[in-house]
């Protein structure tokens, strides 16, 4: 979703000025606007609950960027990218590790934000929304230079998420009026980057920035605010405090999605910088690709915590790979180069259907995209069963219409999910080449086949003289000495040609063999 950086306030939004309270406690109000037809679980609510967006086709979505300090990994990957905030090391290591980012995202084919926005660049604005928030009642500045939050201000609105309530306050001064009251604004200590403010040099709270980011951008109403699951509190709870506290609102983020923790596999903590647990995007690319990135992603649900192995990522490369050669088999028959036998192509186009609706449900059920890979697979494994090859399909009906219709549907979803055909189409030209290694070796073993019955063909006994032994013709005993000559120049190259009486039989012993053939000899019994 990318970020936009206009947005109009529709009149029905509840705003009332200088009354903080118009909507008690920690009640959700289901906001007003153009229907998604989408549900999505709610941090706000604990529960699923109609996607309603402010203006038609378009959702303003926040989503809390890294702290550009060291390298990006495989756990800022999982999330959605859509706006960047840098931290307060100095500006050539933000630029440094936020460059890197940017690249990084690139590399796995995520489409970058219509804005970034540098918390650095925007502390003047900090400043101007942190006196708007004691303007308005609801901060205080200590002597010693901070700026607090203050929680008792709002009442019985400070707790909306999980445990937030019963949670401990976080450390700093001893001057603040209670122990859950957060910092906005914080005295500078020796050695620190800071900024001048009305009180004093100092630099901006955690919290804080992300509020005044997505302000400045969306203004007073935002329909969706993301981040992982460790986020909601203190840091997202903290957040819409002082972010309704400054635009005096009742509800300022409509909807909340937190995403579940990327962990190693065996790991009970979260991939993280700070844990020195992670695998880094740029080493993760030497051996996987983005598609299969993606894919490992999707067989998860968001909200779950994904554990990243080498069996895992072997699944969504499995995927990928059947999805890939089913592709390559259809188009293959819809040009005519695959011969099969014939085709339910009424049954297909019902599965294809099916497909369609089951992939739509899935998705508008809290982007359930596991169920929506799983329909996507099943359609793949009932095209795979109508593909049943064959050697010769003379008078045999086809149906390429319904197979293409097939693969232009799979092309769209994988599309939609980033997931990029042409990459894959690598290993597929790994497939297609095997594939027609095999239809030669077939062909060629059929030829001989039928050159090894003709030379075995006995002659009738009255022609030979002998009652009890009919001969071979001798002028076919070349051609069964040339049929054996073949077999033994094909071994060496991998190709097993095995005569058993009047059948023959192949294989590909390069690798794990990937097909037998088999052919009876005519009119033989030898």
């Amino acid at each position: 979703m990318r970020v936009k950086t206009v947005v109009e306030i529709a009149p029905s939004l509840l705003i009332i000025k200088g009354a903080l309270f118009s909507v008690s406690g920690k009640k959700w109000v289901r906001p007003s606007g153009f229907a998604t037809g989408l549900k999505t679980f709610n941090s706000l609510t604990k529960q699923k609950e109609p996607l309603i967006l402010e203006r038609e086709r378009v959702a303003t979505w926040y989503s809390c960027g890294p702290t550009v300090y060291d390298h990006a990994h495989l756990g800022h990957a999982c999330g959605v990218l859509c706006l960047v905030t840098d931290n307060v090391s100095p500006t050539t290591i933000a630029t440094l590790y936020e460059d890197e980012f940017k690249r990084d995202m690139l590399s796995l084919k995520v489409i970058p934000p219509a804005v970034y926005l540098r918390v650095t660049e925007n502390v003047h604005h900090i400043v101007a929304f942190i006196e708007g928030i004691i303007k308005n009642g609801h901060a205080y500045a200590t002597k010693e230079g901070d700026v607090y939050f203050d929680i008792q201000s709002i009442g019985d609105r400070y707790g909306k998420f999980v445990g937030a309530v019963d949670s401990q306050g976080e450390p700093g001064s001893t001057n603040k009026r209670d122990s859950r009251d957060f910092a906005l604004w914080k005295q500078s200590k020796p050695q620190e980057p800071y900024w001048e403010s009305p009180w004093g040099r100092g630099r901006p709270g955690w919290h804080i920035e992300c509020s005044t980011i997505a302000s400045s951008v969306f203004g007073s109403q935002l329909d969706i605010h993301s981040g992982g699951i460790d986020l909601a509190f203190p840091h997202h709870e903290n957040e819409v405090a002082q972010s309704e506290a400054y635009h005096q609102c009742g509800q300022w983020a409509n909807y909340f999605l937190h995403s579940g923790h990327l962990h190693l596999k065996g790991s009970a903590e979260k991939m993280s910088k700070s844990l020195k647990n992670y695998i880094t995007i740029k080493d993760f690319l030497q051996s996987y690709s983005a598609s299969e990135f993606r894919m490992f992603c999707l067989l998860t649900k968001y909200r779950s915590a994904i554990d990243y192995s080498e069996s895992s990522m072997l699944e969504a490369r499995t995927s990928l790979g059947t999805i890939s050669t089913f592709i390559h088999d259809a188009k293959a028959y819809i040009k005519g180069q695959l011969q099969c036998t014939p085709v339910q192509e009424a049954v297909l186009w019902e599965r294809l259907a099916e497909t369609k609706y089951s992939v739509v449900k899935a998705l508008a059920d809290d982007f359930d995209t596991p169920r929506a890979i799983s329909a996507v697979m099943n359609l793949v494994y009932h095209g795979n069963c109508q593909l049943q090859p064959v050697s010769k399909s003379e008078g045999v009906a086809r149906s390429p219409a319904v197979f293409g219709a097939m693969v232009t549907y799979i092309s769209d979803v994988l599309d939609v999910f980033g997931i990029d055909l042409l990459h894959i189409k690598v290993r597929a030209d790994v497939v297609s080449s095997c594939r027609s290694l095999e239809g030669i070796v077939e062909k060629l073993t059929h030829f001989r086949s039928e050159v090894r019955a003709f030379a075995l063909a006995r002659q009738d006994c009255t022609i030979t003289g002998s009652p009890n032994k009919p001969g071979l013709y001798p002028d076919r005993i070349p051609l069964l000495k040339a049929c054996d000559i073949l077999r033994s120049e094909l071994a060496p190259l991998g190709v097993l040609i095995k005569d058993r009486g009047a059948t023959s039989t192949w294989e590909l012993t390069e690798g794990k063999p990937s097909q037998r053939g088999q052919y009876k000899d005519q009119e033989t019994s030898s």
